[in-house]
């Protein structure tokens, strides 16, 4: 293969463009003499002068040391082990030339290659589809960039991008061509997209309320029901910081919560199980339990975390946070105990305990025993899938704090 062909299979290789640096220079300016010419040595003192004064090489000088460019080899060996397939077809079909990843699309090696015809490697079918486009590209005499579909070895479909050329080969136009399989990039895409549509389903029709966060705590992506749940437009739901949608009390919860968030995104945990008290655009509170789980990475710390709300409390007008022997008592009366059973237990005095019932009563809203119990519960003071009955915000799984 010439060294004109080569050179043209090169400027139309299938790459993304680079920024490239100056061109080889190989002439020299007749006004630059003395150590700087081509071969020369490099005399120290031409760079000190008398008097301290020091002269910078311009760029003339710089260029004129630079080695002469590869020769045709080089590029035959660079086109020869490009992972580009490439072929050189005459107007008969014939191959003139090919390289390794060419050949290694037939499963076979350059050298079976030349000589033989489109007919002897590819179907009736496909052969005159390439014959096709090759007598194209002869009564044209002009570059084409295209897409092209054709017979993998394993019987698939494949797909490659490239261009297909006129070369002049030993006095002959000829047809070139240079293409990257794409297949693999494709079918990642279409797995990619059929999984973001799955997700995406899953997020809007499962009916649970979930949201994709980001690092730094803002709403990527959200479920038409988690819109819903704070009484906001999907749209106004995005782009929005996180914790503008938690209660700013009790404080020690949150800080709790900021904890784990911190654990997640540092990747010192993958997944949390928490709750949260949430408030909506209404100012309307409730509790919730959260799952958290981190997805992708850069840098050792995750770039998003999936929020989904699996469980959460009827919504209720902000009260003043409960002191742990009053959650106590909540917890002791689901679990069917006695007042003076009660009392015993958190050594307290029948006209004290009788206190606490009265301010729970008007606190949650509930004239009975069985009235608190449910209201406990479904205000997400209970956990409620705990028994014994415990605080929903119980650090163990087992205390009844």
């Amino acid at each position: 293969m010439g060294d004109p062909s080569v050179r043209t299979l090169l400027e139309d290789i299938p790459v993304f463009p680079r920024a490239v640096g100056e061109p080889w220079r190989t002439g020299m300016d007749d006004g630059i003499a003395g150590p700087w010419r081509a071969g020369g040595p490099v005399d120290a003192g031409a760079l000190a002068r008398p008097g301290g004064s020091q002269r910078a090489p311009d760029r003339r000088e710089r260029g004129a040391g630079l080695a002469a460019p590869p020769g045709p080899a080089v590029f035959a060996d660079l086109v020869d082990l490009a992972p580009a397939a490439a072929f050189i077809r005459d107007r008969d079909g014939r191959y003139l030339w090919a390289n390794h990843a060419y050949a290694h699309l037939y499963g076979t090696v350059p050298q079976e290659l030349v000589g033989r015809y489109i007919e002897d490697f590819d179907t009736p079918a496909e052969a005159d589809r390439f014959r096709a486009l090759d007598q194209q590209i002869l009564t044209r005499g002009t570059p084409v960039r295209h897409t092209l579909r054709y017979l993998r070895r394993d019987g698939t479909t494949g797909r490659a991008v490239g261009h297909r050329f006129p070369v002049r080969e030993q006095s002959r136009t000829c047809v070139a061509g240079i293409y990257v399989d794409i297949t693999d990039h494709l079918r990642a895409t279409a797995q990619r997209q059929e999984a973001e549509e799955n997700l995406s389903a899953l997020r809007d029709h499962s009916g649970l309320p979930c949201a994709l966060l980001s690092a730094n705590g803002r709403v990527v992506e959200a479920s038409v029901a988690a819109a819903e749940l704070f009484h906001l437009g999907l749209t106004d739901l995005v782009g929005r910081r996180a914790h503008t949608l938690l209660a700013p009390e009790p404080r020690p919860e949150l800080d709790r919560l900021h904890h784990r968030w911190n654990s997640l995104i540092a990747r010192r945990t993958r997944r949390v199980e928490t709750t949260a008290v949430l408030v909506d655009s209404l100012g309307l509170q409730r509790r919730a339990e959260l799952h958290l789980t981190t997805i992708g990475h850069c840098a050792g710390r995750a770039r998003h975390v999936w929020a989904v709300i699996t469980h959460q409390s009827l919504a209720h007008e902000a009260h003043p946070p409960l002191t742990a022997a009053q959650i106590r008592i909540l917890s002791l009366l689901a679990q069917g105990s006695s007042n003076s059973d009660i009392a015993a237990s958190l050594n307290l005095s029948r006209q004290t305990l009788d206190y606490h019932l009265g301010r729970l009563r008007r606190l949650l809203g509930a004239a009975t025993r069985p009235a608190l119990v449910a209201r406990a519960y479904v205000l997400g003071i209970l956990a409620p899938h705990a028994w014994p009955p415990r605080s929903a915000t119980a650090a163990h799984p087992l205390s009844t704090a």
